[in-house]
Order: C-alpha cells, then structure tokens, then sequence
C-alpha cells in the first residue's frame, strides 16, 4: 500500500487551526511566501493569529510530516505530487506524510488550480520547504552531538552521522529545530537528481484507496445536518427573466417545501447566480420533481434573437474582412497580393461544454455575518469572493471548504453555484444544498467560445509560403467580465495565434470582432483549440498542395532552433518570463521526431487508412500528436492507434502525465468526433449526453502511447497542452484515408464516406 493514501477527506482544516495545533504539540512548522521572492519563516516562536503564510510544512513530535494542501484535486494527481517534492527534499518516509487539504484563503497565495500552472508555479517553493526543514533538522542534530553540521545527514525519515553512527527520528529533533533561525532561501542546498528517491518516480495517488473503495468526499457528498435541497429553474436564454409562474403542482409535490422567485443578474454576469425560480424540498428528488411541476413564462430578453447558424453566418464575413493587426512582419498584404499561387482556406468550430462527470453542487450555511460553503471548485478564492459579493459581506468572513471534484477543465474555477446556495441559506437560515442537473449543467455553462478562422498563404514554384496571413474572430471570453468587449485581448490570442512558429518572411495575424449572446468562458486548453485547428490544418493542406511530407514540410517552415521573438506582438507566454521559458523552436522540432518516429511515420497504409500529424506549444509545453484512422467506405470511422509526445521540461510525477495525455486524447477526441453547442432563439439545443456526446468505449483508441521527453528545463504545464495537436492531427488523418479535407467540426456533422 501507498502511505500517502493515508489521508483524511473529511476535514478541511483552517490555518488557524492547523497552526494552533501544532505549535502546542511542540512541532515543527514551515512556510512558502510566494511571490517575487520566497521567504521561509519558523513559527514555532511566534502566535498563529500574526502569521500569514502560503503553504505549509510541518512536523510533530512523532515525526509525522504534515502538509497543506491549497491545490484542488479533480483527478490530475496535484495532491500527490507537490507532496512528493516536499518529501524528496526533506527525505521523509511516505508512510509517514500526511496531507490536509486547505480552505479558501488569500494568504496561501495563488489556489486557482487552473491553467496547468500547478507544479509550474509551486515545484521550486516546495523544494525549498523540504530542503529548509532539511537543514534546520541536520543543523539541530550537529549540535545536540557536538559535530560538524555538514557530517550530518537527512537519510529516510531521519538524521544520521556517518562517522559515529549516531542516529535520530525527525520527531526527535522537531523541538530543538524549532529555535533555529530559517536558513534563508540562497542558503539551501538541494538534492540532485541522481539522489531523487520520489520525484521523476511513479507513485500511487493520495486519493487511490477512497476512490477506489466509495470513502472519497465529492461536493454532491456533503450533507450538513439540517440541509435543504434546493433546485433553479433558470431562464433558457441568458439575461433573461421570469414573466409569470404557476407554482401550485410543484407545491403539490410531496416533499417540496417552497417555491420562490430568485433575481437575476445584470451583466456583466462574471460568476453571479443566474436566478429564476427556485424549489426547495426535503431531497434532491422531491425538489426535481417540484421543478418539473413549475409552469414558468419568460421573458427571453434580448438575447432570444441569437441563433447559431446565422451567427456562424456573420462570423465568417467577419473573418473575410481585414481585422486589427495583431503580428506583422514584412509585409504579409502585398506579397499575398502579388502572389501568383496562393491557397486559402476557412475553417469554422462550434461552442463547447465542459460537461465535466460531477454536475455543479454546493453548500452554503449563512449566519449573520459569515458564510460557510463546501463545494468542488477549482478556485476557493473565487468562491470567497463571489459568495461575499453576493452577501454583501467581507470575502474573509466565506469560508470555503474545498472538497474533491468529479473534473473541472476550467468549468469549476466559476463559482456561480456557490453563489446560489449562499443566497438562498441566506434568505432560509439554514444551510442549502444546490444541486445542478446534467441538463443544467449543458444549458447554463460558461461555453467554449465558437470561431471563424481565415487562412491564406502565397506560395512560391516549390509550394512553399513566402507569405502567411491568418485572421480569427470570436466572441472573447472578457465579454463574461467586461461590458461591450467584442475582441479577443492578447490573452486569447497569445494561446495558438500571435505565436504561430513558422519562419515565413511575409506574416500577418489579425482578429476581429464578434458579439457574445452566451456565458463565454475557458475550457481546458481554451483558445489553443480553434487556433491549432486552423494552423496545422492549414499546413497539412499546403503540404498536400505541394506533393510534401507534412511532417518534412512543418519541420521546414519552423525552420532552424531559436528563440521566437513574436515580431513586437504582445505575448503574455503564459504569464511567465520569456527568459525562463522561451518559444523554442528546437524543442518543438524535437519533440515532432519523436512522435513520429515511434509512431512510425510514413508507413504503407491501404486506402481508406491514414497517419495524421499536428504539433503545437501551448502552456509552456510542446506535443506532438500522431493519429492513424481507418474509414470504411460507408464512412464509419475508427481510430487504431494515436501516439503522443510530450517535453514539458521536469517531469515530477510519470504516471500522472502519462494519464493527463491518454485523458487528452481522449478529451480530444471527444471534442472532435461530437462536441457541439447551438442555440435556437437564444436558447442552447443541447441537453444530456445524448445530444453532446462522449468518446465512447467502442470509439476510443485501440491504442494510445505516451512519449515523455527526458529534460531538465523548468517544470511547465501538463494538464491542457495536449489537447489542441488531437483534432488536426484525426483531421488530417482522415485526408489521408479518403481523401476529403476537413475544415469544420465536429466530425459526427461530416460525410466521410468514400469509393
């Protein structure tokens, strides 16, 4: 068995808390202070209440290690491996760790577990934290035996002197250690990776034995004593509102306890309660069943007139006209037209739902001044703040009990449900839990945004660019944030666009404006995969043209190793230093060898069989993806094989990336094969798994192998980069096999029959 499995779900523990209880037994307690710089602190000597640190590394008198966890986990591993980087640097036994999750709380610095920013943000301040608590225990044991520090030496739980052979517990030292002034941060020392015991190792997850064996704490779990159910009935079109209800069956319903109206919000609606009409019961079933008895008229509000064909429409006429230029280098119009061959393309990619396995839940118990909430999210900072915003009351007055999360994929991190559970505690008095159906969690999410993407090339004899523009145009994500925002920000368009990495002489990168009739918010991976879409697509067609490898061809126009310099566009890469992680072109070539290779490209296939290839940087990390598909001549599609690579720099945890990227293929796929979101008079078409569809068993890859690159760049992210290389590379695969190009998706919409 896994010793960090031994964790406990029920109880997440406040730092006030964890702190007191510690210092009183004596023990050993460290901090993280993210930010410019890290800053270790002892708090053995110093009251709870006047610390305010991010994370947490302590040890009791028993030598248990204990740290806080302020990362959500919603099956990627986060609760495992920032441990696991602890405890190497400290050489702690792991049956002897434990991990208790963290409340919502500013001072533990950044909880947004978001972005595939996790080990990326927090893999060097958990080092120091294992090495300082390291230290402090060697330098406590040299001087309760009177020798050098440097002949002592942390060794499996304990600290050792070589010469003597003398030998203490970590719990045996805590107390001295705690007297000990923390060394400072350029003052540690850590291990090499040859010394390594945990990280760049496979370990079972923390969470292994609760979810295998039912202990494991969802948000749809959590049920106070004294909880009333409640569920929304919520206007099919955004922003608007109820114009009558008849309430009377859904009273007659056993088990309901009321009906009330609850306000909408004015936008814009960030992560405020949607209102509507609201159920309250005895159980979640008696409140479903008064929903269903609601007789509601709404007023539908000016978003009734959005359509998703005809907005399709107006998209791409946008994306025919000359938008805001956002990269330019040479002189990308011109040499287009001049061009004596040129090849362009469009390409289209509807609106996406999370449609994560745990639907949105929470609970909220208001009292007074203060609030308490338990619920999945990915940031429990956001929930503080909206749940405050909502109340009416100081964000540190919420306390938000993070639980485990059936998935997020960015859905998660938007805590409108908390909001409604704390509004309507507020107005019973007691704690409500507010659960979201799978048909609600389709109408009412924060969607994938739609685009319309134009591509055009001018090609030289040998059918290579000697000019590239590009144009993208879609409702941004900001219109959920900010009034009146119709164009994607730097942001969005840093995510696959503005960083196309080809070395062309004549390019030109534009974008342009488009109204949001929908919640618009990200989705794992977010731009990274319209842009991707279009651009390897894109480059795959003009290899065709030209009679070309794709992947000679792709690897061409990358052009030599170097360092991108974005020709003055504005490039938030990922809201990290381009120093530290630069665009390298040599690491994206790499890894597109890689895949390849073990893929073994270029193979003899029959008709009707085909490889497919697409690689793509996004999150700091490079994938490449290569697909074989097999089309019968009836069109039915199957997929025998897809091999993908990965360099994301250090990889702390093998086992957990390797299923990150198997999960992303799969995601992919799904997306690619079935995922589409419309709207008809402003209200979405889809409701359940039957009309937005999952990758199922029979359609999954037969096989999917991982290829993790050996580095030891900085960590980068793991969790959304391998999404966006899957769909171009099925895409062109399907090119391959039949023939027929595909520009649009999902793929269920497509005739892929061929003779």
């Amino acid at each position: 068995m896994n010793a960090l499995e031994n964790v406990s779900h029920d109880a997440a523990l406040s730092r006030r808390g964890f702190l007191k209880g510690l210092v009183a037994a004596g023990g050993l307690v460290l901090s993280v202070r993210l930010g410019a710089q890290s800053v270790l602190a002892n708090v053995g000597a110093v009251g709870a209440d006047d610390f305010s640190p991010n994370l947490f590394l302590s040890i009791d008198k028993k030598g248990i290690v204990t740290i806080l966890a302020h990362r959500s986990e919603m099956g990627t591993g986060i609760r495992t491996a920032l441990p696991l980087v602890v405890a190497d640097e400290l050489d702690a036994e792991l049956d002897q760790v434990r991990i208790e999750q963290a409340i919502g709380d500013k001072r533990l610095g950044d909880q947004n577990t978001d972005g595939s920013k996790s080990i990326r943000d927090f893999y060097q301040p958990m080092r120091e934290a294992g090495a300082a608590a390291r230290a402090m225990l060697e330098q406590a044991a040299a001087k309760q035996w009177g020798v050098p520090v440097s002949e002592c030496k942390a060794r499996e739980h304990a600290i050792v002197h070589e010469k003597s052979g003398k030998r203490a517990g970590f719990g045996d030292l805590v107390e001295a250690a705690a007297k000990l002034s923390v060394p400072k941060v350029g003052d540690l020392t850590f291990k090499s990776p040859a010394q390594w015991r945990y990280v760049g190792k496979d370990h079972k997850i923390v969470d292994a034995r609760d979810l295998t064996t039912g202990a494991a704490k969802f948000g749809l779990d959590v049920t106070p004593e004294g909880t009333v159910f409640a569920m929304i009935a919520r206007s099919p079109v955004i922003g608007g509102k109820v114009k009558s209800v008849d309430s009377s069956a859904a009273k007659a319903v056993k088990g309901v306890l009321d009906v009330f109206e609850l306000p909408g919000p004015k936008p814009p609606y960030v992560f405020q309660a949607l209102g509507g009409v609201v159920v309250t019961a005895k159980n979640t079933w008696a409140a479903k069943k008064g929903r269903d008895a609601l007789k509601i008229e709404w007023d539908a509000g000016a978003n009734a007139s959005y359509d998703s064909k005809e907005y399709r429409k107006a998209l791409e006429a946008a994306a025919r006209k000359q938008g805001e230029v956002v990269r330019s280098r040479g002189d990308g119009k011109q040499a287009l037209a001049d061009a004596a061959d040129t090849h362009v393309a469009e390409y289209y990619l509807p609106h996406l739902a999370h449609a994560s396995m745990e639907p949105p839940a929470a609970v909220a118990h208001v009292k007074g001044d203060k609030c308490e909430v338990w619920a999945p999210v990915q940031n429990p900072q956001a929930a503080q703040e909206t749940v405050g915003a909502a109340l009416g009351i100081d964000p540190q007055n919420v306390r938000c009990n993070v639980t485990l999360l059936g998935g997020g994929f960015g859905r998660k991190s938007k805590p409108d449900y908390c909001a409604e559970a704390a509004l309507l505690s507020k107005r019973l008095g007691k704690p409500v839990k507010v659960v979201w159906t799978r048909e609600d969690d389709i109408r009412f999410d924060y969607y994938h945004s739609v685009a319309a993407l134009r591509m055009e090339a001018a090609l030289d004899k040998d059918g290579k660019p000697t000019a590239w523009l590009q144009r993208t145009v879609f409702p941004t994500i900001f219109s959920t944030f900010m009034p009146g925002a119709t164009k994607g920000g730097a942001m969005e368009l840093g995510l696959g666009f503005t960083d196309v990495p080809y070395d062309i002489p004549n390019l030109r990168c534009e974008v342009g404006e488009a109204e949001s009739h929908v919640r618009i918010g990200w989705l794992r991976s977010v731009s990274n995969i319209y842009h991707a879409f279009a651009v390897s697509t894109f480059t795959d067609e003009l290899a065709t043209k030209a009679g070309r490898d794709p992947l000679e061809y792709t690897l061409e126009l990358i052009g030599k190793p170097r360092e991108l310099d974005f020709d003055g566009a504005e490039y938030p890469n990922y809201g990290q230093p381009k120093d530290r992680f630069p665009a390298d072109t040599g690491r994206l070539k790499a890894v597109a060898e890689l895949c390849a290779q073990k893929a073994g490209w270029g193979k003899k296939l029959p008709k009707g069989r085909g490889q497919g290839f697409a690689v793509h940087r996004s999150f700091l990390s490079y994938v490449a993806v290569v697909a074989e598909v097999e089309v019968g001549k009836d069109g039915k599609l199957s997929i025998p094989r897809v091999d993908i690579a990965l360099d994301c720099g250090l990889v702390v945890s093998p086992d957990r990336v390797r299923a990150q990227m198997e999960g992303s293929v799969i995601f992919g796929q799904s997306l690619t094969l079935h995922g589409e979101i419309t709207a008809t008079n402003g209200a979405i078409d889809q409701s359940n798994f039957h009309d937005y569809q999952m990758t199922r068993m029979h359609e999954a890859p037969r096989e999917i192998h991982v290829h993790l690159v050996d580095s030891s760049a900085p960590p980068a992210g793991v969790g959304e980069p391998g999404v966006p290389p899957v769909a171009p590379a099925i895409c062109s695969a399907i090119a391959k096999a039949t023939g027929k190009r595909i520009r649009e998706l999902p793929l269920m919409k497509q005739d892929l029959s061929w003779s």
